[in-house]
């Protein structure tokens, strides 16, 4: 049986133990504002509730998985109250995918940056294709990265490699990525949804509650560690957005020419 949930930003499709959760922004390459990621949290918590689906593949809509923060939204923060409840959703949106009791996978075609490529960094496995381009850039803009990524990073290259990669800011294509530890397979340009469906079959044909009883106890293990990177996040998060390096950089950003930082 195959179940249908169309919201106007998070579209949901259930076929039998796998859901199928799209981030529906495509006029902006599923830049995550607040409200689709309201709606993403939305539709996590009630798959999380259903016994019966163990698999759940997140995609994006259009030409790209998602482009990141949207950097409209964010400059309309302009206090604290509304900088810390979209960082609130944030985390637990992050906390959420991490410790979901299902098989997380991300399917990722065209971009993945930023925030968006922090939430797929959450999944326990990354399908990319080769020419998709994943960055992790907030340093483009004065910020550290949030969502998580200092702890998902780190488990998958290493504090070093992390920190490394965090400073770069570079974009990497899906074949450098893999090489890299970052994803976990990368597929020729128009193969990403043929890699899915062969691992969401992989998965299926697989003891699931003995796959999702080890992931239980990792989570156990790093759930902690997640929310102390998450706060401190938050906290860092706030004070890089009060640095000339970072009002220099979203200028930049939007006069699209280099920045020109000097470490205030």
């Amino acid at each position: 049986m195959s179940v249908q949930k169309q919201g106007e930003l998070v579209k949901v499709q259930i076929e039998g133990k796998v859901a199928r959760v799209v981030l529906n922004r495509p006029e902006s390459l599923n830049a995550l504002d607040l409200d689709l990621m309201s709606g993403l949290l939305s539709a996590l918590k009630e798959i999380r509730r259903d016994p019966d689906l163990a698999i759940v593949v997140l995609t994006g809509e259009g030409k790209g998985f998602s482009s990141g923060g949207d950097i409209k939204s964010m400059l309309s923060l302009g206090n604290e109250g509304d900088f810390s409840e979209v960082m609130d959703v944030i985390n637990e949106l992050a906390m959420t995918l991490y410790t979901l009791p299902k098989i997380v996978v991300a399917g990722i075609h065209g971009a993945a940056a930023g925030l968006g490529f922090s939430l797929a960094l959450t999944a326990d496995y990354i399908l990319c294709e080769e020419d998709s381009k994943l960055a992790m850039n907030f340093i483009g803009i004065g910020l550290i990265p949030d969502g998580g990524s200092h702890f998902l990073l780190q488990e998958r290259l290493g504090t070093h490699k992390a920190k490394r990669m965090i400073w770069n800011g570079k974009v990497m294509l899906g074949q450098e990525a893999l090489m890299k530890g970052l994803v976990d397979e990368a597929l020729p340009s128009g193969k990403l949804e043929e890699g899915l469906e062969r691992y969401i079959e992989q998965c299926v044909q697989s003891p699931v509650k003995a796959l999702l009883k080890t992931k239980e106890i990792y989570t156990e293990l790093n759930k902690e560690r997640l929310q102390e990177a998450l706060l401190k996040e938050k906290d860092g998060q706030w004070l890089m957005r009060q640095t000339s390096d970072h009002h220099e950089g979203i200028k930049a950003f939007i006069e699209k020419r280099r920045p020109s930082f000097k470490g205030e």
